[in-house]
């Protein structure tokens, strides 16, 4: 099936130009002015409903690692798992988003999620999930993420004019942190009253909505984009333009240390409510929740900004560094959740307007490339600290 696909793929002539009108992506736009461009419009609803179901997994597995293993560090092993396909593979998933069609390799990845969730939904409900088989599970939700994370970022490029780019990713993000205020917090209930398998179940029903969205996009209205040539090298001319661009290199050294050291609150939050303040799933949920609270609030700020720099992105990576620490030291849960809610914030803040400077930046041509290396730091660094975080935390 693969080869079948990648075959059309390769065939398959480049759309027809539509005609770009003249901007540098830093106009100001209305908030949500790309909502009115059709395929960007259903591509984004597809995502966020995806989201809403991948968070809900996202707790549930946290939650299942807990009961399994009782012990923080295997928590963060777990986690670890599902990004070491990305830290290990991710330059080269970037390098076959480059050279390939983005929306069929999505719908191709949407497939394969859909089938790990439904054999994770039966295995679990047989009540036959070990640890050993979580970890192979993550191993390769870890390994099509490899080419689903740059292709899903680069699509947007090809969905919107550049003018459009600033506001759309920072819709995309909005939208998506809204979806992540909706999962966690019903994880948290469903887990509650029913265990983890609906999670896992409604998860697996969510890729339905991103592979109805991709296959509804109309190829003639999309942004034309020049496929890569296969040809020796091509990673490390990846790695040599981003090497030369500083205005690409500073703000990818500033995913790295944030995503190693700070992107961890798949296992900091767990630890957090269930052994500093002993709420439960519900805390759990509610925690991720009022993140997300934060996260929407920052986006409705985000969509209306014109133009982000290299200075705004540090300052806002100083920040949010600043607010961790503070929900780490709260007294008390109500005190942690409501820091917590500034936490989001800060995370919006800082990653929707590294993604816009990346995207803004980089060539379409080392696009995949590009955002390949973003989700290494950003993902693939929890191989580092999500370990680490756990063993802190035990």
């Amino acid at each position: 099936m693969h080869g079948a696909l990648m075959s059309d793929i390769d065939r398959k002539p480049p759309p027809p130009p539509v005609p770009a009108e003249p901007g540098d992506g830093t106009a100001r736009l209305s908030g949500f002015a790309s909502l009115r461009i059709r395929n960007y419009r259903l591509y984004t609803i597809g995502q966020s409903t995806s989201v809403v179901g991948s968070w809900m997994q996202t707790v549930a597995v946290g939650w299942l690692a807990l009961e399994l293993t009782h012990s923080g560090t295997m928590l963060g092993v777990v986690t670890a798992a599902r990004y070491l396909p990305i830290l290990l593979l991710g330059a080269w998933g970037g390098l076959v988003v480059d050279r390939h069609d983005r929306r069929r390799l999505l719908t191709l990845t949407q497939i394969c999620f859909a089938v790990q969730g439904a054999l994770l939904t039966a295995l679990s409900w047989a009540g036959l999930m070990t640890l050993p088989l979580l970890i192979v599970f993550m191993l390769v939700l870890g390994l099509v993420s490899v080419f689903d994370n740059p292709a899903r970022q680069s699509l947007i490029s090809e969905l919107v004019e550049r003018e459009y780019l600033t506001n759309a990713i920072a819709i995309n993000s909005t939208l998506i942190n809204t979806a992540k205020l909706i999962g966690p917090g019903l994880a948290g209930v469903i887990i509650a009253a029913l265990g983890v398998t609906p999670c896992f179940a409604l998860d697996t029903l969510s890729f339905l909505a991103v592979i109805a969205s991709l296959l509804a996009l109309r190829p003639a209205e999309m942004i034309p984009t020049e496929r890569e040539t296969p040809a020796k090298g091509q990673i490390r001319a990846g790695l040599a333009y981003i090497r030369r661009t500083p205005r690409l290199l500073h703000p990818m050294v500033m995913v790295y240390v944030t995503g190693i050291l700070t992107w961890e609150f798949p296992v900091s939050l767990p630890l957090l409510t269930t052994d500093g303040f002993h709420a439960g799933a519900q805390g759990y949920g509610g925690s991720m929740a009022v993140m997300s609270v934060g996260a929407v609030v920052g986006g409705f700020v985000a969509v209306r900004r014109r133009r982000v720099t290299t200075r705004s992105l540090a300052l806002s990576a100083v920040i949010w560094g600043s607010l961790i620490c503070a929900a780490a030291l709260a007294p008390n849960l109500p005190l942690a959740l409501a820091v917590l809610v500034l936490v989001g914030s800060g995370s919006i803040t800082f990653n929707s307007s590294a993604k816009t400077v990346l995207q803004m930046e980089a060539v379409p041509q080392m696009r995949g490339r590009v955002m390949s290396l973003w989700s290494i730091g950003w993902m693939g660094g929890t191989v580092i600290g999500a370990p680490a975080v756990g063993a802190i935390g035990a």
